[in-house]
Parts: structure tokens; C-alpha cells; sequence
């Protein structure tokens, strides 16, 4: 698998956005502004159901890690979760898979990982950027941490144990750490 990385222009994650919604669908641009937005990895993103949101927070276990998440909603998530909630009022899953023929006479899904993969990769390939779904995870930290400068806060978000990790995790190089460098004159 390739590594992705972490997009690093906002006018490039509107872009992401754009073309997963017009090549695509609203769903897949949904699964890329919510994810941004909630830091998880695809599994657990995916799994959310409707039952795990409690007003402004969403509860659950990680898979990977067994860890809780415990995430405060921000307007932009609760918003786009309430479109959906009226859009698919039967909707067990908050990204619950509806388009295949098949799915309406099954036990109710939600969007494969394979699936969100594909169509991540191919529009990474239409920007020439490395996208994948850890991208929106990974763009997170990086821009959280771009506006405070605190890893102590990206690792807890991401809910990693070593600035080490979290450090390579969200892109930051040599050239970022020289640009500090020359940008911060005492």
C-alpha cells in the first residue's frame, strides 16, 4: 500500500471535495469533510452508526486500538450529519451503503473501505497528490498542528503515544523545521 500523505492546501482540500462529489457522489464528499473533520481512521469512520452520536458528541471504541474516542461535533459536522439523518431518515449507518441494487432486500452496511479507497486514489491521481483515506486523518493533525504548534495536542487528538510518530504521521520535514527557522527571528 502507498503511503498518502497529508494534503497540506485548503483550496486543494475544497478541490478533494469538489471532485468526489461531481465524480462520485454527495456520500463520498461526506465521508471526506466529516472524516477531516473527526480524525478517525476508515474503519471506525465507517462504522459509525446514528446510535453512537449523543447530541454533540460521537462515542465510540477505535478498532485498531480499542481506545475510546470521545469527539466534540462541530458545526460543520453536525450539519452535514442532520442533511444526511433527513436525506436517509432510515439509516442505521451514518455512510450506510443504499446504491446497490442488492442492498435494499440485505442487512443494512455501510460503505465498503475498498470502496472510499478507490475512489480516494483516483482523484489523488487527478490532483497528482497521494490521497488515500488515512489523508483526512493525517490533513487533520497537520493543520491542527500548523495552528498551535502544540504535538502534545495532535497526539491526543489522534490518540497516538509519541511525538515521534505523531511528527512523521502529519508530514512534518526538514524543510518545515528550517522554515521555522528562518520565520521565527528573536
Amino acid at each position: 500500500m502507498a503511503e498518502v500523505q497529508a494534503i497540506k492546501k485548503l483550496d486543494t482540500i475544497n478541490l478533494i471535495s469538489h471532485l468526489l462529489e461531481i465524480r462520485y457522489s454527495k456520500q463520498m464528499a461526506d465521508i471526506w469533510n466529516i472524516g477531516l473533520n473527526l480524525a478517525l481512521r476508515i474503519s471506525d469512520l465507517l462504522s459509525i452508526k446514528f446510535s453512537d452520536l449523543q447530541q454533540d458528541r460521537l462515542v465510540i471504541q477505535e478498532t485498531k486500538t480499542g481506545k475510546l474516542a470521545n469527539i466534540k461535533l462541530n458545526a460543520k459536522v453536525i450539519k452535514a450529519i442532520e442533511d444526511i439523518q433527513v436525506n436517509h431518515h432510515d439509516h442505521i449507518y451514518l455512510f450506510q451503503s443504499y446504491r446497490n441494487p442488492q442492498a435494499k432486500y440485505s442487512k443494512p452496511k455501510p460503505l465498503t473501505r475498498r470502496a472510499v479507497t478507490k475512489a480516494f486514489r483516483i482523484v489523488g491521481e487527478e490532483l497528482k497528490v497521494a490521497l488515500g483515506t488515512h489523508s483526512m486523518r493525517k490533513t487533520r493533525g497537520y493543520h491542527l498542528y500548523q495552528k498551535t504548534k502544540d504535538i502534545g495536542r495532535v497526539m491526543k487528538m489522534l490518540r497516538h503515544g509519541s511525538e515521534g510518530v505523531t511528527l512523521r504521521y502529519i508530514g512534518i520535514e526538514q524543510e518545515d523545521v528550517d522554515n521555522d527557522f528562518i520565520n521565527l527571528e528573536i
